[in-house]
Order: structure tokens, then C-alpha cells, then sequence
């Protein structure tokens, strides 16, 4: 079975776009984040938006096509463990190691906290008490995940997709069938009903996203419909065909659907009456979709075929994940004491976080057996995931 390059490389990608967008979260002006610089600009509200209604519906729906492709190769029981080896190690790992910094300097900037980064790792590691909200994200115990929520997340949508991918493989298969059969203008449309359903009935119980995995049902029901939605496409030479042949007209359609959803944000507030209400979460979910028809078709247009960074950018999307956010903040904390300037200072962060991800991974991690797997990564390297411009492994 042919390797499909398109979906490596928008994964790729859209793990790229969420690094960009966790920059850009520390010079946003009035949106709040774990640390900021004293450099906000109103001005990013706007690209922050457009790319933050689809971005993650994107990487899990990438996700659900992750797992139908290896779908079938393990048996149930088998493909559950591996799975929770390879979320939950890092996870764990990350709260305990990689995420703290985090917590320690959002605290330190908020004054609950003395200085002293080691005393605050013993105190972080034996789940000592600490002031009320001295760091935001889900706690447990003390530990925090912050932008690691993605992972246990991913993995309960896993567990729960089992049963249902043996209902889909049996007797719902006509369901599957009925989904990748969508052709034109119901590509478009049938696929935000369940969405719209869930922005009417749920969102208003839950009105926010709190990643706080137990209490976050719109979410689970947003992001879960993704994921499913990414099994449910899996390889089928159709559907993909049509996401490409929509290409075009889908991006012009996204287009439109954001300047829809700011127009709508200003006419219409939720609660205010039922066509209100129907009409925002029309023009709500078509942006999210159209957004996600149009990425899919350009990227099977454009990016199915070998290029020679993408072994290598492939198998480094999991610990750069891991990995950005805290040098982010870290960086992000030391370079705004040093006042360099609102233009300066965001592409030192930049190139800082994507640098400090390059030279973790490559010298680091990848290279040390032991510290793979707590990164997500198998025990030995892959011969074609060498550093691009380095020799490999006749293809």
C-alpha cells in the first residue's frame, strides 16, 4: 500500500501552524496566556482567529487518519496497548519534566511564587501544595499538562473509537460507505449538521474549551466528530479525489466563510433567539469545515509525492510538540527583560523555539535510545528519517 505523503506533510504542517500560534499566543494583545511580553499587538487578533477555528479540528481529524491507516494490522487489544504506551509515556513525562517550567515562570510573573526554580521542583515533584491559580491549565495532583492536553485527549478518543471502528468494519459499514460517498455541494454541508447540533444543545451547558478532559463536553463532542471523521475518510481514492477537485472553490468558499464569521460575531450573540442562534452556528461551523475541505484538497493536490524532508520532519513532529511551548515561554520570559523591541524580540523567539526543538531533537533525542520512547519515538531510528541532505537508505 502506497505511502500517502499529503497526509505526512499536513501533519507536519499543521503541528508548524500550532508552534506559530503559540508565539504568536505570547504577543497577542487581550488574550490571556500563561506569560506575555510587554509587545502586543491588536493587529494578530485577527490571523490568530482565522487559523484558531480550525486548527485543532484539522490535527485531530489528521489524527483519525492516522489510525485508520494502521487499522487492521493489530488486534483490538493489541492496538489499544500500543497506543496508550505511546501517549501516556510522554505525557507523563512531559507534566513532570518538560511542562513545569512553564508553571514556575507564569507563577514567578504573578508573584505566587519566591524565585528558585529547583526549590520549586522539589516542592512540583512530591505534589506540594501550591498558591490557588498560580498557574493556568488542568492540574492533577498539582501536575499540569498545559498544551499537552492534546495527548490524553487523543488517547480517550482512541479507546473509544475501537469499538466503534469494529461497528463501522461490520455491521455500520454502511455508514462509512455513505460518508465517503459525499460528492459536491453535500461534502460541504452534511458533515457540520452533528457540529451545529453541538454548538445548539451543548455548547450553551459548556461554553468553554477548559482542556480539563472531565468537564469539557463540547469540546469532546467537537473534536471527537473530527477524529471520526479522519477514520472514517481513511484512503478512499473518492472522497480524496473530490477534497481535490474542490480545492479551488472550497478556498474561495473559506474566504467567505471568515468574513462571514466576523460579520456574524458582530450581528448575532448566542442566546438571543433560535434563528439567531441557528444562523450563527451555520456560519460557525461552515468557516471550521470549509477551512479543513479546502486544506485536505490543496494538500492531496500538492504535497502527494516524496520530498526529501519529510521522513525526517515526520518523525520529529512528536517531540517538537512536546518541546515548543516550553522553550516558548522560557525564551520568551528571558528575551523580554532585555527590551529589544516589538520586532526584534518575536523573531528571536521564533527562531529560539524552532532552534532550541532542531537541536533537542537531533542531538539529543533522536540519539539517546532511552530518552525516545519518552517522546513518543520507537526505540531505534528509522533508516529514512535522516536529517534531509544527509545519505540513506536505498528507497
Amino acid at each position: 500500500m502506497n505511502r500517502r505523503h499529503d497526509i505526512d506533510a499536513l501533519r507536519v504542517l499543521a503541528f508548524g501552524l500550532l508552534i506559530l500560534y503559540h508565539v504568536g499566543m505570547f504577543y497577542v494583545a487581550d488574550w490571556g496566556w500563561h506569560v506575555k511580553s510587554a509587545y502586543q499587538a491588536e493587529w494578530l487578533q485577527l490571523p490568530m482567529l482565522l487559523s484558531n477555528q480550525w486548527r485543532m479540528p484539522l490535527i485531530f481529524l489528521i489524527s483519525g487518519l492516522a489510525v485508520n491507516f494502521v487499522w487492521g494490522k493489530y488486534a483490538a487489544g493489541r492496538f489499544a496497548l500500543r497506543r496508550t504506551w505511546r501517549l501516556l509515556v510522554p505525557l507523563v513525562f512531559g507534566m513532570a519534566i518538560v511542562v513545569p517550567p512553564q508553571a514556575y515562570f507564569e507563577a514567578l510573573e504573578k508573584g505566587a511564587i519566591e524565585p528558585g526554580f529547583l526549590d520549586f521542583m522539589a516542592r512540583y515533584l512530591t505534589f506540594g501544595e501550591f498558591p490557588a491559580n498560580a498557574w493556568g491549565g488542568v492540574e492533577i495532583a498539582t501536575w499540569t499538562w498545559n498544551h499537552l492536553w492534546y495527548l490524553p485527549y487523543l488517547l480517550c478518543y482512541t479507546l473509544v473509537l475501537i469499538p466503534l471502528a469494529m461497528l463501522v468494519d461490520g455491521p455500520a459499514a454502511g455508514l462509512r460507505d455513505a460518508f465517503r460517498g459525499l460528492r459536491r455541494t453535500w461534502l460541504v454541508l452534511v458533515p457540520i449538521i452533528p457540529l451545529m447540533i453541538y454548538g445548539l444543545v451543548i455548547y450553551p451547558r459548556f461554553p468553554y474549551v477548559s482542556h480539563a478532559l472531565f468537564d469539557d463536553w463540547y469540546a469532546h463532542a467537537q473534536y471527537f466528530t473530527f477524529f471520526f471523521y479522519g477514520f472514517l475518510i481513511g484512503r478512499d481514492s473518492g472522497i480524496w479525489t473530490e477534497f481535490a477537485r474542490l480545492r479551488k472553490v472550497s478556498l474561495l468558499l473559506a474566504a467567505g466563510g471568515f468574513l462571514m464569521l466576523l460579520l456574524a460575531r458582530e450581528l448575532f450573540v448566542v442566546g438571543a433567539g433560535t434563528w439567531s442562534d441557528l444562523a450563527l452556528a451555520f456560519v460557525v461551523f461552515f468557516n471550521r469545515w470549509i477551512w479543513i475541505v479546502a486544506v485536505l484538497g490543496w494538500g492531496h493536490y500538492l504535497l502527494n509525492r516524496p520530498m526529501k524532508w519529510l521522513p525526517y520532519a515526520t518523525e520529529a513532529v512528536y517531540p517538537w510538540y512536546i518541546l515548543h511551548q516550553t522553550i516558548t515561554v522560557v525564551a520568551g520570559v528571558y528575551l523580554s527583560r532585555l527590551e529589544l523591541g516589538p520586532v526584534a524580540e518575536p523573531l528571536l523567539l521564533l527562531l529560539a523555539t524552532l532552534g532550541g526543538c532542531l537541536l533537542l531533537h537531533e542531538f539529543v533525542i533522536r540519539r539517546v535510545p532511552l530518552l525516545r520512547p519518552l517522546f513518543g519515538l520507537s526505540l531505534r531510528a528509522s533508516p529514512f528519517a535522516s536529517p534531509p541532505g544527509r545519505p540513506r537508505y536505498a528507497e
